[in-house]
């Protein structure tokens, strides 16, 4: 479905110049510059200027640049998204998206760049399908904290039927979509179980707030060594087939795991080519 891996996507402040500076070398497979909540109010036209300086200097190599702006209802959406038309980005993301018609406003104000949804409301899971189908939606991120806010939930579990809605509505139309953030950023094991549960839900990756998350993330989100073995055996007993059915490993392949199999690979190639 997509053509590059989006295990990491690190969130960067848009106003601080020592930590974008920094972030063109970290691992990461996306970095999401920060104009909205990482910004204090009196600090927001200046960010703006800083990253349009910065995304004009370049040296983040090939790494996903997306811009989250302040909503359109809020008195720096409009000037954001006129800074954002002419910004060195690859997308921009749209907090609070509660229905297509948030999509078609900004897609209206810039028509050339591709419009990322944070989905971070419960209207907004509730029109998740009808979000992800617009023409101009390219990526879903899960804001989960807002989300768990809006629904008074103190669970992960209580989010479950979110995530798993706005994940179906992403894979419906072909699009990204990214987990939420894990606060506890020194809870090492915290982060590596939450990272496997949304991996197997099947989210592309997930969001952070620090670099040290950063390794895990892209282990859990990226194809094991054990993955890559078996994907490969799978494509050369089926290949080696004459009707169309193999065994590896006392289990039947067949076509569907074969799509799969290279899509792993596929996968791995990728990540392969932007480490190097």
């Amino acid at each position: 479905m997509h053509d590059r891996p989006y295990r990491s996507a690190l969130y960067i402040p848009g106003s601080k110049d020592r930590a974008l500076d920094k972030a063109r070398g970290l691992p990461v497979d996306v970095i999401l510059f920060d104009l909205e909540d990482a910004v204090a109010p009196d600090m927001k036209a200046d960010a703006r200027t800083t990253l349009a300086g910065v995304l004009g200097e370049g040296g983040y190599g090939p790494r996903l640049r997306v811009v989250r702006m302040n909503g359109l209802d809020t008195v720096w959406g409009a000037d954001d998204a006129a800074a954002i038309a002419d910004m060195d980005c690859d997308a921009v993301l749209l907090p609070k998206v509660n229905g297509p018609g948030d999509v078609d406003a900004l897609a209206a104000l810039i028509p050339d760049t591709p419009i990322w949804a944070m989905i971070e409301t419960p209207l907004g899971v509730l029109n998740a399908a009808a979000i992800a189908a617009h023409p101009a939606m390219a990526g879903f991120v899960l804001g989960t904290n807002d989300l768990a806010k809006d629904l008074n939930s103190r669970s992960r579990a209580a989010l479950m039927t979110s995530l798993q809605l706005s994940v179906l509505a992403a894979k419906a139309h072909g699009i990204v979509v990214l987990d939420g953030v894990y606060n506890a950023f020194k809870d090492d094991d915290g982060l590596a179980v939450e990272c496997a549960e949304g991996r197997d839900m099947g989210f592309d990756g997930k969001t952070l707030i620090h670099p040290a998350q950063v390794a895990i993330c892209n282990a859990a989100f990226g194809p094991s060594e054990a993955e890559v073995d078996l994907a490969t055996r799978q494509i050369a007993a089926f290949e080696a087939t004459t009707d169309g059915v193999a065994v590896v490993d006392g289990k039947i392949v067949e076509n569907l795991h074969i799509v799969t199999a290279k899509a792993t690979l596929a996968k791995a190639a990728a990540i392969a080519a932007l480490e190097a």
